[in-house]
């Protein structure tokens, strides 16, 4: 994940960098979702449709299981020794 061009060291900036991941693309990703809802109550009644509203929900998992996977800790560095 890129870090924030600020003067702290990158250790003490990965908790602020994970709240402003989440804090910014969750209520984008709520609005999606709540604006995805008419496409998905209608969708299935289309011909087609269907397939289009399976693919409409497998990206808004993708995208939230991305968000969640990148606002995670950093995984430890090996330290000498």
């Amino acid at each position: 994940m890129p870090t924030f061009p600020f003067p702290l060291g990158g250790r003490a900036l990965g908790p602020v960098q994970r709240v402003l991941l989440v804090a910014l693309t969750v209520p984008v990703l709520a609005v999606v979702t709540v604006a995805a809802v008419p496409a998905l109550v209608v969708l299935p009644f289309l011909p087609g449709g269907t397939d289009r509203a399976v693919r409409l929900i497998r990206s808004h998992v993708a995208y939230a299981r991305t968000l969640l996977m990148c606002s995670g800790p950093a995984p430890a560095k090996p330290g000498p020794g």
